[in-house]
């Protein structure tokens, strides 16, 4: 077999091969190299194999059955003509050392020193199994015809014993014995789950392809379904009525721009509703000072300066409306103006207390205005009453 390897070797042309028989014999060397370096002292260096799980008695860690060791092989007796040897090796997680050694009457392994055998032998006794025949008993069975004969008759009793059970046995199987239908019964269950199977496939897949997927989907459960309705994926409007919606906004939008908002806040937005409600009761009272019931008087000398009165002190009341309508447009700038200056630079009370002096501003300037109205009203109006009905009186018939 060496041969067929094709390895050179050397030979040295001092070798003899009646003298050196080998080239190991020329090297003086072994041909186990460095496992046979204690062959002096009968011990070899081999590749040990453990045969059960112990317990190392070192470091009180497990070793597991075939965990492999360096062990020196020592030959320490006989059993009979079988030899007995010793395995000595060092425990790979410590450095404490196990001897095990062969036990031919048993067939088996014993532990000499430095660990302990984990205990988990099977006993067929106790768990009800059929023994096997021991050693000792198969030898009398083969020797002794008398004893041969006795335990034949053992086993006879125990079979009569067992029969009824047995027979039990057999009938219970005799009711499933037809082959035809249990494999027909059998591939009808196959063929309907085939199909369930091959529906699934199919649902997967298309979830697969829809949602551009590459993993195994799992089965469906009612817990998902209930959180699968729960949720929703998409947007109230879609792209097209956003777009739609935000034309129409600026279609609707006024082209021109829209008066500057008071700043400040809450207190601007109070500000302004103020001043508008400034505006409206100031129209409404110079409206109603002017349009008070008024008679003019017949007379030809006076009926033009009534007339002239009535219509002055209308203009006038109509005049005294607009500056008041100018003065309110006039504070609300100021108001405006202050109010965004405020805002900017003082907090919420400074804010406070300007509207306070605003609106007392306000409420005097139209007292004031309202007033002023009435007293010239009633200067020009003292000659006489007149009033805003047309006169369809002949002049030329009076005089």
């Amino acid at each position: 077999m060496g041969e067929r390897k094709g390895t050179n070797k050397y030979y040295p042309p001092d070798f003899d091969p009646a003298k050196h028989g080998s080239l190991n014999g020329y090297h003086k060397t072994h041909a186990l190299r460095e496992r046979a370096r204690k062959l002096s002292q009968g011990i070899l260096i081999i590749r040990f194999e453990m045969p059960y799980n112990i317990w190392c008695d070192g470091c009180k860690n497990h070793i597991g059955m075939g965990v492999r060791y360096n062990a020196e092989k020592k030959k320490v007796g006989n059993y009979y003509t079988t030899p007995i040897y010793r395995f000595r090796m060092k425990c790979h997680l410590c450095i404490n050392y196990i001897e095990m050694q062969t036990d031919p009457a048993t067939c088996d392994y014993v532990i000499v020193s430095g660990a302990r055998r984990k205990e988990e032998r099977w006993d067929m006794a106790e768990n009800e199994q059929i023994l096997t025949t021991e050693r000792t008993e198969k030898e009398k069975l083969e020797t002794d015809a008398m004893y041969k004969l006795d335990h034949g008759g053992k086993d006879k009793e125990k079979l009569t014993k067992a029969l009824p059970s047995l027979s039990e046995i057999q009938d219970y199987q005799a009711g499933w014995k037809d082959d035809f239908q249990l494999n027909s019964a059998l591939r009808r269950k196959f063929r309907e789950e085939k199909k369930v199977l091959t529906e699934q496939e199919e649902k997967d897949n298309a979830v697969r392809m829809r949602t551009n997927l590459s993993i195994p989907l799992l089965p469906e459960k009612e817990e998902d379904k209930k959180l699968a309705g729960l949720l929703t994926y998409q947007t109230p409007d879609s792209y097209e009525d956003k777009q739609h919606t935000k034309r129409k906004e600026i279609a609707s939008r006024s082209w021109f721009n829209s008066s500057s908002t008071p700043a400040g806040g809450a207190a601007g937005s109070l500000l302004h509703k103020l001043s508008l409600q400034g505006k409206e009761a100031a129209v409404a009272k110079a409206l109603g000072s002017s349009q008070s019931p008024i008679i003019r008087r017949r007379s030809s000398g006076s009926g033009v300066k009534n007339e002239q009165c009535g219509t002055t002190a209308h203009g006038k009341s109509k005049r005294n409306a607009c500056e008041l309508v100018t003065k309110t447009d006039e504070a609300q700038c100021v108001e405006s103006t202050h109010g965004e200056e405020d805002v900017a630079v003082k907090n919420d009370r400074s804010s406070n207390e300007l509207l306070g002096k605003i609106v007392k501003e306000t409420d005097q300037r139209l007292t004031d205005t309202v007033d002023c109205g009435k007293e010239k009203e009633r200067n020009k109006c003292s000659v006489g009453v007149t009033s805003l009905v047309a006169d369809y009186s002949d002049s030329d018939s009076d005089s």
